[in-house]
């Protein structure tokens, strides 16, 4: 599945939701029967909410793109149809694209509050599309508002000691379909924090640079890893099949950052934001 998501944004501008108030504080009740349905939302689920609220969560909460794959094979699992779902008899479901583009509507004529997870825009900020904005929504939702409070707090300390640090060396994100990111994406913002700088200066996703690549190379190079298997695979077909894309993987300057730190831009982020750091200070 994740080998056909190009770059972890691509998976949250298609699939999250915009946030929304958050269902668990609308009535006082903490909700006690949770189902999640993806991925996404189960790394929330599984960090914020206790076990004893959590029904079940989605298959693919145990894959290895999920960064709380640990936490999730305590639970069951449910598919993200209705008719898996509503025999469960939830009383908050939680989701961010489990269930299709209709889900939300469908659940809540059904009875049952939706919780989505907040589309992620940039790294820190008092924007509720910021990680620390998600991770509120999320909380609250749950109700464990305080738990969200006390990882928001961890998170920025984390983002504190790394920006505390500055280097001058240069990183190329590249993914599996042969893309990177520029200035305006996630991957932009988590470079930057690391204290380097983007080797990518075109805004936004676009190919690999393989004639800039011929005359010069980043210092750093950060394959995306999204593969089951784990390490980088690249499309056979895409710029990252092209030789001078080889030669520069193959040339001993890469970071590995696990899809489970990037994928859904959680507060998980920060482990790859400090493995780069860490990189540019070797």
């Amino acid at each position: 599945m994740m080998r056909l998501a190009i770059p972890f944004l691509a998976c949250l501008a298609a699939a999250c939701s915009a946030s929304v108030e958050a269902p668990g504080t609308q009535s006082g009740e903490r909700p006690m029967r949770i189902v999640s349905l993806d991925y996404c939302a189960d790394q929330y689920v599984l960090k914020l909410a206790d076990p004893k609220q959590i029904l079940a969560i989605s298959p693919g909460g145990t894959g290895s793109f999920s960064y709380m794959r640990e936490a999730a094979r305590d639970f069951p699992t449910v598919r993200a149809d209705a008719e898996s779902v509503l025999v469960l008899k939830p009383d908050l479901i939680v989701r961010s694209y489990g269930g299709g583009p209709n889900a939300e509507a469908f659940f809540e004529q059904a009875g049952v509050p939706v919780l989505n997870v907040g589309w992620t825009s940039t790294i820190d900020g008092e924007s509720s599309t910021s990680i620390p904005g998600v991770i509120q929504q999320m909380a609250d939702g749950l109700g464990h508002s305080e738990r969200g409070e006390a990882l928001i707090a961890e998170f920025r300390q984390r983002l504190e000691d790394v920006q505390a640090r500055s280097g001058e060396k240069t990183a190329l994100y590249m993914a599996s379909g042969g893309v990177t990111s520029g200035p305006g994406s996630l991957v932009h913002e988590m470079i930057e924090a690391a204290g380097l700088s983007n080797f990518q200066d075109t805004p936004g996703w676009n190919p690999i640079p393989l004639e800039r690549l011929t005359r010069e190379q980043p210092d750093i190079v950060v394959p995306a890893q999204f593969s089951e298997q784990g390490g980088f695979t690249p499309d056979y077909w895409s710029a990252a099949s092209h030789p001078v894309a080889h030669r520069l993987l193959h040339r001993g300057n890469t970071v590995t950052v696990p899809g489970s730190w990037t994928a859904c831009g959680g507060w998980f982020l920060m482990d790859a934001i400090e493995t780069l750091a860490d990189s540019d200070a070797s």
